[in-house]
């Protein structure tokens, strides 16, 4: 065997069959979506997202990858580590360039390490190290790894930080009542009652599939997007670039519910999905309507994938709210190595008692479940 490693400064580069075949059918790992983020320039130069992809050659033939990025700063990470890169300042010390391996942008369980050899594994975990010291990095962090990876990093000696997120299992049920029965009474009242308060409303949802949405409808998207990053006084991460792309890449993991009033649109939520699991991604609305958030992003999606026989929603981060929506809290983690010494043990002492008071978190949300009693 000759195996070499090997960065890449992109997806853009790499054969699209060979990465797909490392990756599966996980959506949201393909070369479709991942390269959409670099062609529509949402990473990349000026984004503070690098992309270095890290190659695993066995000859000419590619038998391993991870996604791999260069970040100058913490933005659209969602496991927060602003807290660290402020001590590091205080102590006059870079925090930033640091190494990341994730889905820009995306909070989603996957697979990292892409290859189905174990010894792949274990050279690539060593690689993500000596890239981060060979170019002076603060720190290399490893976000939303499945167990399989998060594993391996765990057996490697990583720093582990735990977090939760919630997400929707569907247990074949035959319609959105069926779902509901599941329920407690006051919270299937409570659903009950938002649904009619939508519909009062006039406020009438259309699922449109991929191969399905108009140019139209998708500046229409964009224009809600754009609308919940200026409502939390800030900018958009992605480019309506980056939906054109991959409205024409992957339409067939596409799904955009639409609300309409007197037949014209006023609000979208756009969903990732494939035969398992629909991912829950971009929301947005131009007027505001009581429940219509909860309509839109849940219940639409939630009757999809009763229809569509699918059996995870993934939620996405944060939002207790998801609870009282029949939504279960779950564990996720990420992985981090520190470079510097004393910094590593005041950030490992930091994430030990960060996991005590997330793990009463947990329970106590365990506790709120919405579904009835088994007594």
């Amino acid at each position: 065997m000759a195996l070499r490693l090997e960065v890449a400064e992109g997806i853009t580069q790499l054969p699209i069959d060979a990465w797909n075949a490392l990756a599966g059918d996980m959506p949201l790992l393909s070369h479709a979506f991942l390269s959409a983020f670099e062609t529509s320039n949402s990473v990349g130069v000026g984004t503070g997202w690098q992309p270095c992809f890290l190659l695993l050659y066995d000859d000419a033939q590619l038998i391993g990858a991870m996604p791999l990025y260069v970040k100058h700063h913490s933005y659209g990470e969602y496991v927060f580590d602003w807290a660290w890169a402020e001590a590091y300042e205080r102590n006059g010390l870079p925090y930033y360039p640091k190494l990341v391996s994730a889905i820009p942008f995306t909070p989603i369980t996957s697979a990292r390490l892409l290859t189905t050899r174990p010894d792949a594994k274990a050279l690539m975990i060593n690689a993500v190290s000596q890239i981060m010291q060979q170019n002076k990095m603060s720190s290399a962090h490893v976000l939303f790894p499945d167990d399989d990876s998060a594993q391996l990093f765990k057996e490697a000696g990583w720093m582990q930080r735990h977090g939760v997120q919630f997400r929707w299992q569907n247990q074949n049920y035959s319609d959105f009542d069926d779902f509901l029965c599941q329920l407690s009474h006051d919270k299937r009242k409570k659903i009950r009652q938002e649904r009619k308060k939508v519909t009062a409303s006039g406020v009438i949802c259309r699922s449109i599939r991929g191969v399905e949405i108009t140019a139209e409808q998708w500046d229409f998207f964009y224009q809600c997007y754009e609308n919940t990053y200026r409502e939390h006084r800030s900018s958009p991460y992605l480019t309506r670039d980056f939906f054109k792309i991959i409205g024409s890449s992957m339409p067939q993991n596409i799904l955009l519910i639409m609300a309409y009033v007197d037949e014209q649109p006023i609000a979208a939520a756009l969903n990732i999905y494939d035969k398992t699991t629909l991912y829950g991604r971009y929301w947005g609305a131009l007027r505001y309507i009581p429940n219509l958030h909860f309509e839109l992003c849940y219940y639409q999606a939630q009757e999809f994938c009763i229809a569509e026989k699918i059996e995870y929603f993934e939620g996405g981060a944060q939002g207790e709210h998801k609870l009282a929506r029949g939504f279960k809290a779950r564990s996720t983690c990420s992985f981090h190595r520190i470079a510097n010494p004393d910094f590593a043990i005041a950030i490992q002492d930091f994430v030990v008692q960060e996991s005590k008071g997330l793990a009463e978190y947990t329970n106590e949300l365990d506790e709120r479940a919405p579904f009835k009693s088994k007594d």
